[in-house]
């Protein structure tokens, strides 16, 4: 299984916010936790999906630590956590 580095974000008054370093543009976002995970999961796969019909080159999943490093330069807090990458049978044959 494949998995890779989101990012979540809370503000006070806003919903969980996530974001993948791998894949910038691919966010989504929930007014609960517990539905963090599942919304990024299906973010992700919609995202990837879409850069295998257009043919583009998917990334490797960053290291934790490569991760930590990026957002220490950006000042980025977010809480890193894995995302497993579920991508439809018919996204994989492509």
């Amino acid at each position: 299984m494949t998995a890779y580095i989101a990012l979540v974000h809370k503000d006070a008054s806003s919903d969980f916010g996530v974001s993948f370093p791998d894949f910038p543009g691919c966010v989504t976002a929930t007014a609960t936790l517990d539905e963090v995970t599942a919304m990024a999961e299906e973010a992700l796969a919609l995202h990837v999906a879409g850069m295998i019909d257009d043919r583009a080159a998917i990334p490797a999943p960053s290291s934790f630590d490569d991760i930590r490093l990026q957002q220490a330069r950006s000042g980025d807090t977010g809480v890193p956590v894995l995302v497993a990458l579920r991508l439809p049978e018919t996204a994989r044959t492509a």
